[in-house]
């Protein structure tokens, strides 16, 4: 057995990791046997290529902690892009019986419903090409990013307690987006929610955020179609052949829901305290107490917060393009494909162990995956299982996919959200140059815009894993199965 003292893990003869026993059932699942204090097993979905980076940080020893998590239920569970995050890994999934299982803000984010939204168009390569710098200093303009970027319209403290208990129907009865937009959404873009149960700190901080696409690993990207993989499943999702123009928009909830999460870790800290805690990120909460019940209702309203943002992101994508193209969104048949959403919690319907129960199924930095039939998806999609989003790193492919009955079975419905980072924004500060990063990408037919040179080093291609690596394993693996590739032509940073 192979160890050292910086509890890196390290892959021996034996198929096991050093420390976890962590042992290889197949090329593309690794388990940890329930033992000591676990509740359930760990399960790991990924190659040995993608698990040589997982076990260079804490993912391993932190998903072990999460099977520790009182009335956690099957299995503890992390994706093909999992790598070290606050609680639970980013890439993390565990569900909890209502009756005595809880609700943890470190299995949920601090960016509540960071989401990632797909709009098709019937635009082509060749429609793009004069007019992409335009279209990009157009969008870039009329969609505010950055750091603590504040949107072009203001809204008063009462509008914005709306979106909270609304979400992007709010927003479209103010005229951002059109009215079907919310028929191709997760949960229709709306939760239940209470703004009581939001601060008015948290509130103050989102108020001016609303409608911008922040900082970090948001962006909003040209791309065009690269390849179609299954063509009768592209084609029910709009995506209808190669060199077709695609949009996509990754953004969450901003500061708002940064400061519900914060708030409520305090809470829960005072009112619980670490006992039995192995790591005191995953503070939670019984989901039933009062305190559980508070917290839900608050990621619901951030998540409906989010879901606000990237609807008005979307109307002015087609504003954007109605300038330079002079031609009506419409006619552009610029249709929102599908927006998911990660870092959530939500109540679901689930078999486990042969019972069919209500659990509440916590995603962080996991796309939801629900296959064929399900009564959440879209009742145009139904036949053919939810359409999976899945971005890579800034340059890089991304891809779609739907869901399957299988990652029902093995992972309540849930795959991979992105490519996984390999490298700290700190390390790729000081590795990488932004001329050198913007200039690679130009060379390959790339333009990029972005609010801070910053931005443009820590997203950097190189910080993150191998996209094709992480879907092919969801695709082998049956947490989604592969519908078509796109690849960048222009992208806009924070």
């Amino acid at each position: 057995m192979v160890s050292n003292n910086n509890n890196n893990n390290v892959i021996n003869n034996d198929n096991q990791i050093s420390d976890f026993g962590i042992v290889k059932k197949d090329a593309n699942t690794w388990q940890i046997p329930k033992k000591g204090a676990m509740n359930v097993p760990a399960v790991v979905y990924a190659s040995d290529i993608l698990m040589a980076n997982i076990k260079q940080d804490k993912t391993i020893s932190q998903i072990v902690n999460v099977a520790q998590l009182p009335g956690i239920v099957k299995n503890a569970l992390a994706m093909p892009d999992a790598h070290q995050g606050y609680g639970f890994p980013i890439g993390g999934v565990a569900a909890f019986r209502q009756k005595d299982g809880v609700i943890s803000p470190g299995g949920v984010g601090f960016d509540i419903n960071c989401g990632v939204r797909m709009i098709k168009t019937n635009l082509t390569v060749e429609d793009m090409m004069p007019k992409k710098r335009e279209i990009i200093n157009t969008m870039f303009a009329n969609v505010p990013a950055g750091l603590g970027g504040k949107a072009n319209v203001r809204f008063t403290e009462e509008e914005t307690i709306e979106v909270l208990e609304k979400g992007a129907k709010w927003a479209i009865k103010q005229g951002f987006g059109w009215k079907e937009d919310t028929d191709r959404m997760e949960e229709n873009g709306y939760m239940k929610a209470d703004p009581n149960d939001i601060s008015a700190r948290a509130i103050a901080r989102g108020k001016p955020q609303l409608g911008s696409l922040g900082a970090g690993n948001h962006f909003l990207e040209i791309q065009s179609v690269d390849k179609i993989i299954d063509e009768k499943t592209s084609n029910a999702f709009g995506v209808t052949k190669k060199g077709q123009i695609v949009l996509m928009v990754h953004c969450g909830s901003r500061g708002l829901g940064h400061q519900v999460a914060s708030e409520y870790i305090r809470k829960m800290e005072d009112k619980y305290g670490f006992a039995g805690l192995l790591d005191r990120e995953l503070i939670n909460a019984p989901i039933s107490s009062d305190l559980g019940v508070a917290y839900y209702s608050a990621m619901s309203g951030a998540a409906n917060y989010a879901w606000s943002n990237r609807q008005m992101i979307t109307h002015w994508i087609r504003e954007s393009f109605e300038k330079v193209f002079g031609r009506t969104a419409k006619d552009m048949e610029m249709s929102i494909i599908y927006d998911v959403c990660h870092n959530v919690a939500k109540m679901e319907n689930h078999v486990v162990d042969g019972e069919k129960m209500n659990v509440c199924v916590h995603r962080k930095g996991a796309t939801r995956s629900f296959g064929p039939g399900r009564i959440e998806i879209p009742e145009i999609y139904r036949a053919y299982g939810q359409p999976v989003i899945i971005p890579g790193s800034m340059g890089t492919a991304s891809y779609l996919l739907r869901g399957t009955k299988k990652a029902e079975e093995l992972s309540f419905g849930s795959t991979a959200h992105g490519a996984g980072r390999v490298m700290s924004r700190f390390a790729a500060v000081k590795k990488f140059r932004s001329e050198t990063v913007a200039s690679e990408l130009e060379s390959k037919g790339i333009m990029i815009k972005s609010a801070s040179w910053k931005g443009i080093v820590e997203e950097a291609p190189q910080v993150y894993k191998d996209i094709d690596e992480v879907v092919r394993v969801s695709h082998d693996a049956g947490l989604g199965s592969l519908v078509a590739r796109m690849v960048p032509m222009g992208v806009i940073k924070g």
